[in-house]
């Protein structure tokens, strides 16, 4: 399947997925900047960076948090990938990352932790849903090591 192209504000500009044709790209969606599992998740991505660029790859991390917040973020992780900004949550919608949540017998709206591989011609590879964080990236790199 064709990955949807789409454009947001990212921490460094605008973000737009057609202009990384050619690459490899790590799309991941995660629910909030400075909580423990995100937080997590993206020193993980962060840490294996060296990795994943040796297969044509990049990282971009997506949340409806402010770009404000992604830049604290960012800075105080030192992150070396881009956060975009999915304010009306389009995108969000677009790669099935939003939806029912439950959370102590109460059901809510929400981002749901997913990432998406997407090859250098635009094509979904894998999509995690409901992911957890532990050992994730690693997983994420086994499926980029096949592609």
């Amino acid at each position: 399947m064709k990955a949807p192209n789409f454009k947001l504000p990212s921490t460094s500009g605008i973000f737009q997925l057609s202009d990384y044709l050619g690459k490899n790209i790590i799309l991941y969606f995660y629910p909030r900047d400075n909580t423990k599992g995100c937080t997590l998740e993206a020193i993980d991505f962060n840490s294996s960076l060296k990795t994943i660029n040796k297969y044509n790859c990049i990282v971009v991390g997506v949340s409806k948090d402010s770009i404000e917040s992604h830049q604290k973020f960012k800075k105080k992780n030192k992150l070396k990938f881009d956060l975009l900004f999915d304010e009306k949550i389009k995108v969000l919608k677009k790669y099935k990352a939003w939806g029912l949540k439950k959370f102590l017998g109460k059901e809510y709206y929400g981002i749901i932790r997913t990432t998406v591989l997407i090859n250098e011609k635009g094509k979904i590879v894998k999509t995690w849903s409901n992911v957890r964080v532990k050992d994730h990236v690693k997983n994420v790199i086994n499926e980029l090591s096949n592609i």
